[in-house]
């Protein structure tokens, strides 16, 4: 093992403990109120709802594998290599679940204000909870692949180092190009175009409207930066820590490894973060459905809600 590479240094380990116990401790009871309101205190489910409760669900799991992320593993893990997969594909499954999850509602947005005569045949509780559906069952199958990402060719009993040293077959080219693309490429381009398409619209309709069209408005454009912000440095990581494993950049410097390493933990830190936004935002979500008597506060909710700023 690359010792340069993969030993987590102090910088890592300070700013994992520094950012992950607040995320830790404010996330997980806020997040299970959340999921508990929306399952059984919310009488009338609807496609806002459903997201949303799904979106607290992928929290949850991201959550309860931080406790092992936050372990000092500079002896390696101290669990089997079984349980340090298992964490892992928590964690990942959470990111690319928020992911899909996000651009769904945004596409659901889309449809119900670019398309509301059509949207009707596609907007529905029973279709979100199929399209909800279709992303786990997705995401789960998709972390497959992590459980072999530690073997070693040498020695079953080597050193593993969580979150850490990953062997060189989870460097595929391949996969890291499938993971680029369709985790983070495309459904960011899907939302840029939806936000883009509504925010038109919204402008178009803004003498009707003025005050609520620039209260949409900002809730759009914060969706769409809070989304980018969350995600593309993780993903920008991701292909730093392919080239260096491909040894195109960083062959001969530790430090450029070290720091490139450090930028991939800082760019999770920075994503596993909106855990404690998400729930907060849920709670907003809670207090409209609650007084949603007037049809047009129905039609608004599910659609320019805070739960919209949720990543």
């Amino acid at each position: 093992m690359d010792l340069c590479e993969f030993n987590m240094n102090e910088e890592e380990s300070t700013m994992n403990l520094v950012i992950y116990i607040p995320t830790f401790i404010l996330g997980l009871p806020l997040n299970l109120l959340a999921l508990l309101i929306f399952c059984c205190k919310i009488k009338r489910w609807t496609e806002s709802t459903i997201y949303m409760s799904n979106l607290a669900l992928a929290d949850i799991l991201l959550l309860f594998s931080l406790p092992f992320k936050m372990l000092d593993q500079d002896g390696g893990w101290p669990f089997d290599r079984a349980f340090c997969s298992f964490v892992e594909s928590l964690y990942f499954v959470n990111m690319y679940a928020s992911i899909f999850i996000i651009t769904s509602i945004s596409i659901d947005r889309y449809l119900a204000i670019i398309h509301p005569l059509n949207a009707r045949a596609f907007r529905s509780p029973r279709n979100t909870v199929m399209i909800c559906l279709v992303i786990w069952t997705s995401v789960w199958l998709g972390s497959i692949p992590i459980y072999g990402f530690h073997d070693s060719p040498d020695s079953t009993n080597s050193t593993i180092i969580c979150f850490h040293g990953f062997s060189d077959k989870s460097w595929n080219p391949g996969l890291i190009a499938f993971v680029e693309l369709l985790g983070f490429v495309i459904p960011m381009a899907i939302m840029v175009f939806c936000s883009v398409r509504i925010i038109r619209k919204l402008l178009q309709r803004q003498s009707e409207a003025p005050g609520n069209c620039q209260v949409c408005i900002r809730i759009i454009i914060a969706n769409l930066a809070i989304f980018i912000c969350s995600f593309a440095p993780t993903h920008l990581g991701i292909f730093l820590q392919f080239l260096v494993r491909q040894d195109i950049i960083g062959r001969d410097y530790c430090s450029t490894r070290r720091s490139i390493s450090l930028f991939v933990q800082g760019a999770m830190c920075l994503a596993n973060v909106n855990c404690c936004l998400d729930a907060i935002c849920y709670y907003f979500v809670a207090k409209e459905f609650r007084d949603q008597g007037l049809s047009t506060k129905r039609s608004l909710v599910p659609l320019f809600s805070v739960n919209d700023m949720s990543v």
